[in-house]
């Protein structure tokens, strides 16, 4: 960061804050406006923070490859010739005459999903004059919209639950933190918010199907050339939320009950087809092949990890087969919801994970207790939206608990699941408390 940051910074905030005041009150109501300024608030502290830690703490790191080594020169392009700069911002990534002078400095210029989040912060550039934490701030607004759309979709289903929906979505240490500086977690978490708004309002509201469809074309593009495989745990939870809602509207009941397991092999179907149409381009998310991939990628972090004396952690002796993957399931899940534990913590930042890691066991337990084993598996199997919360929070959570085998890299790689598994947890806990209020009135009676 540099002294301009003092200047720029604040003009970028008081622009985001003026128009934060002129958008609220057509995008929140009197229950849940309370929440909007504070929300984008803690987005644009956990942007800064997330910068002065890579900076002071880190020395370094992705965020400042994407800005330093990365938009900057897409920057210096555009101030000698604005054509150059918007050429580099949305042309392909193959080396052009006119524009190699700057590509060829790009560190990530030949990664394209890292260079995606390079031309993001080459587009704000032009308007913080490559300025890191005003570039940041804009991340963080970027990823507020997404998230603040997640929550509308939670809170049009169970508006009792703003408070708990709010504490999901903006609240939870990591998601505000890793999910709001110059890095892909926050466009892809901001996205996935936009995908879920745009299902919801074209399959379950079936209102706005034009913006509707625009939104999820453009969501599930930026979500595919950043992080591929976070849609191929999103499109057969998605798919399974449409086909349960159509199913829950059949009023006939011996009709609903004949048709849904037609329905659900036909979601089966869907969302194992959008896999493969997902990974055909990329073989290495490619079904054939994405054992190999998680395998390779687990394998490359956890040698990183030791060799740096990081937080490694494994999963024990297994294979990568289809069958040797399942095995291990219940454990790759637990390692990303639930650790690190308390005493695997070996410095401040993995503490605060752990922390974390701990309320949210705690929570699990919590509601788990209050609504009753078997019921919180019924409801979890039966309704729709906790069927694709959890259905792609836990699908989520064993695909990069499998293939991480590094606490510090979990920490960031996880939080798009946070969102919904802890939504879950709520509309659970709600559920629950509606079902005992029934109860006293009927014992009243």
């Amino acid at each position: 960061m540099e002294a301009k940051d003092l200047f720029i910074t604040p003009l970028i905030l008081i622009i985001v804050y003026i128009l934060a005041w002129i958008i609220r009150p057509f995008v929140t109501d009197r229950v849940n406006r309370k929440y909007f300024i504070p929300a984008l608030t803690l987005k644009i502290i956990g942007a800064i923070s997330l910068g002065l830690i890579y900076q002071f703490y880190y020395g370094g790191g992705d965020t400042f490859t994407y800005f330093s080594n990365g938009s900057r020169f897409i920057y210096e392009a555009f101030r000698e010739n604005p054509a150059l700069g918007f050429k580099l911002i949305f042309a392909g990534n193959e080396y052009q005459p006119d524009t190699f002078l700057y590509a060829s400095k790009i560190y990530s210029y030949g990664d394209l999903p890292s260079y995606f989040v390079v031309r993001v912060a080459g587009f704000f550039d032009i308007f913080t004059f490559h300025t890191y934490s005003a570039t940041g701030v804009l991340f963080a607004v970027m990823s507020f919209s997404g998230l603040w759309a997640l929550y509308y979709v939670f809170y049009k289903m169970h508006p009792q639950l703003h408070f708990g929906f709010a504490v999901a979505v903006f609240f939870i240490p990591s998601v505000f933190f890793w999910g709001s500086g110059i890095l892909k977690d926050s466009i892809t978490i901001g996205a996935l918010g936009w995908a879920t708004f745009g299902i919801y309002h074209l399959f379950i509201e079936k209102r706005r199907l034009i913006l509707s469809s625009v939104v999820i074309l453009i969501s599930f593009f930026t979500i595919y050339s950043v992080k591929i495989y976070i849609l191929l745990s999103f499109i057969p939870a998605a798919v399974l939320w449409i086909v349960l809602v159509r199913n829950a509207r059949m009023r006939n009941v011996v009709v609903k009950i004949l048709v849904a397991p037609f329905l659900l092999v036909l979601a089966g179907f869907i969302g194992y087809y959008a896999i493969l149409k997902v990974g055909e381009d990329n073989p290495r998310y490619n079904v054939r092949y994405i054992g190999h991939t998680a395998q390779i990628t687990a394998e490359w972090l956890h040698y990183v990890s030791l060799k740096e004396h990081g937080s490694a952690y494994t999963l024990g002796d297994f294979d990568y087969s289809p069958m040797g993957m399942v095995r291990k399931f219940p454990l790759a899940v637990w390692v990303t919801l639930y650790r690190p534990h308390l005493w695997e913590a070996r410095n401040i930042v993995m503490f605060l994970s752990a922390f974390e890691s701990f309320i949210l066991l705690l929570f699990t337990i919590y509601v788990i207790v209050k609504a009753g084993f078997w019921r919180s598996l019924r409801l979890a199997a039966t309704k729709p939206e906790l069927v694709f919360c959890f259905a792609f929070a836990i699908t989520f959570a064993f695909a990069v608990g499998i293939s991480t085998y590094n606490f510090g890299t979990l920490v960031r790689y996880k939080i798009p699941m946070y969102p919904y598994f802890v939504s879950g947890l709520f509309i659970i806990f709600g559920y629950s408390k509606r079902d005992r209020k029934r109860l006293a009135l009927e014992s009243t009676e």
